[in-house]
Parts: structure tokens; C-alpha cells; sequence
């Protein structure tokens, strides 16, 4: 994020938060908990995040901020489940790029439609995502090795996703269809369960969250092999990024807090300055950094935009690759 783009931010956060009066502020239902409900599992990059963010909102708001997880169906039944909600500002969904972007193209009926049912509140964080392979592919120690191999065995090597049409799992289907690659697609309910498979090596590779495969490549049982960003991760410095590689490809994850559609103005209002105000908390962005992550706190209409421009390049990349789910 520029500098410029920061003092914007914080000069109108003062300003909102002026208006509101001293902290914490209180908003309608403030004895309830406040949830955060995340749609996938515990311990993948979505939840951890989700509660970093909650331990500085809660000290904000003076209400208690729990995070509740509900997997399943790349994330569409968290997104549901929030949109059905009561719209009094104290059940949020920590969406992303699968949720609001791409899973409408992927099912033929979802429970929540992306656009009507959920109102913006603030973008909370920028992901960057690696190739990770496991311990099964031991002898692949760069994008050439894992390129050389793949030809040679069309269809034999796997890559694991958190679902079918998640970021991860397009990431992958763009580089074998960049590289004219054929692998088999094995999807789980979640971050963590898929990156174990890997680890275990009952899949041999897979796109994470960059924080994620610095954890893990620590013992040495596998490798990462290249970044989906457009420059070297400060995280991971020692990973080329697939354009270094001649690769012309770069997709990332975002998280966003969205409120039911049926949740005031000024409630959505007081949440995207609280969501703010607690993403300068040190202990969330320290967290935020283990992830080779970045705080990206946007108003409720870029994150609204972004949202829509994102639709117009997944949408057309499921299309092409032909990914649909009952």
C-alpha cells in the first residue's frame, strides 16, 4: 500500500472515530458477542487471521469478538449462514477471493448471492501464495525439475487445494495450462487437512499461503519452488517468482470483513473504522507478518470494486476450464 494511500486512510479513520466518541463504541446489541465466522476449517490462514483481528476489535468495541467456524462448500455455507443473519452489525463474515469472486461460477446454486446478500466493510488483508511440493517429490528441486517430471509422467502427479474453484486450486490449473501440464486434483475441506496431505507426502505439491509453507519448509520435508507474486516475498527471498522463471502468472488471496445487506449505514460505517483502528494493533500485524501477509484496510466501496473486477477474470477462467459443481 503507498504511503499516500495510508494517510488517506488514517485521516479519515481520526475523523470517523472523532465522530464516534471515546472508545470503546457501543452499536446496537453490544451485550451479544460480536462473531467473525470463517468458512473453513481451524488453523488455515482465513481462521488465524480472523482471530488476530479479533483480540484488538474486542478491546475496541468493548464486546466480546468470537470467531466460529463453518466449513464447507468453499466457503458458501459461512456465507450463507452470515447473510440469513440478523443485520445488527454483530455477525461478520471473514470472506475472501473464493466466497465473493469466483464460487457463484463455479456451483449452479449457492445460498447467498455475492453481490445482493452481503455489504462491504473493510478489505483486512493481502495473502501471497507459493508452489510447495512435498516429500514425495524429493528429487524436484526447482519449477524445471517439477516441469521435466511432469511431462514425462502426464496425469501421475497431484496437487492438493482447500476446494474445488479456491484460489489455490486455479492458481495451479493456470500454471499446468501455461506449461502444458496434465496433474490430477485432489481437494479437502480446508487449508490445513490439504497442506498435511502434502506434508505427508500423499500429495505431491500444492499452492499455500506463504506463511503457511515458510512453516512448514522449515524441517526441510519440503520445498518451495516459486512464488505467484510479482516480486520476491520479503518471507521467502530465497523463492523465485514464476515470471523470474519465464512463467507469465500472478494471483494472490484476499480476506474482507462483510456484514449482512440488511445492516445499516452507520453500523457498517462505526465497523469499517473499528476494523481499522484494530489493524494498527502490533500483536495483529505481527501475526499478519508471520503469514508473509499485509494489512490492506480499504473503504466499504473499493473493496466493493475490487470485488467486481476480480469476477471478471475468475469468471472467465472457470469458463475456460470447465469447473462446475452441483
Amino acid at each position: 500500500m503507498s504511503i499516500h494511500r495510508r494517510t488517506i486512510i488514517r485521516t479519515a479513520l481520526a475523523s470517523t472515530l472523532a465522530g464516534l466518541g471515546a472508545a470503546p463504541w457501543m452499536h446496537a446489541h453490544a451485550n451479544a458477542p460480536l462473531r467473525i465466522v470463517s468458512p473453513f476449517n481451524a488453523g488455515g490462514v482465513n481462521d488465524v487471521l480472523a482471530r488476530a483481528i479479533a483480540k484488538p476489535l474486542t478491546e475496541l468495541l468493548g464486546q466480546s469478538v468470537i470467531v466460529e467456524n463453518r466449513p464447507g462448500a468453499g466457503g458458501s455455507i459461512a456465507a450463507g449462514y452470515v447473510a440469513r443473519a440478523t443485520p445488527d452489525g454483530n455477525t461478520l463474515l471473514m470472506g475472501l477471493v473464493d466466497t465473493q469472486s469466483i464460487i457463484q461460477f463455479i456451483y449452479k446454486k449457492l445460498p447467498y448471492n455475492p453481490d445482493t446478500d452481503l455489504r462491504p466493510v473493510s478489505l483486512v488483508t493481502s495473502i501471497p501464495i507459493v508452489l510447495m511440493r512435498g516429500p514425495s517429490l524429493g528429487q524436484v528441486r526447482t519449477m524445471s525439475d517439477l516441469v521435466q517430471l511432469a511431462k514425462s509422467r502426464p496425469g501421475a502427479l497431484t496437487f492438493g487445494s482447500w476446494g474445488v474453484g479456491s484460489i489455490v486450486h486455479l492458481a495451479m490449473e493456470r500454471l499446468l495450462a501455461a506449461q502444458g501440464l496434465e496433474m490430477l486434483h485432489v481437494p479437502f475441506s480446508g487449508q490445513a487437512p490439504a497442506v498435511q496431505a502434502v506434508l505427508a507426502g500423499q500429495v505431491d505439491m500444492m499452492f499455500v499461503p506463504a506463511g503457511a509453507a515458510d512453516a512448514a519448509a522449515r524441517d526441510g520435508r519440503v520445498r518451495i519452488l516459486a512464488s505467484a507474486t510479482p516480486a520476491r516475498l520479503e518471507l521467502l527471498p530465497q523463492a523465485p517468482t514464476l515470471r523470474e522463471l519465464g512463467i507469465d502468472l500472478s494471483m494472490g488471496l484476499w480476506q474482507a470483513l462483510y456484514a449482512p445487506a440488511g445492516t445499516p449505514e452507520a453500523t457498517v460505517h462505526k465497523l469499517t473504522a473499528a476494523v481499522h483502528e484494530a489493524m494498527q494493533d502490533k500483536g495483529f500485524f505481527d501475526v499478519v507478518r508471520l503469514q508473509g501477509a499485509r494489512p490492506d484496510p480499504s473503504s466499504a466501496e473499493s473493496l466493493r470494486k475490487l470485488q467486481t473486477e476480480e469476477r471478471q477474470i475468475y469468471g472467465a477462467l472457470v469458463k475456460r476450464l470447465d469447473i462446475k459443481l452441483e
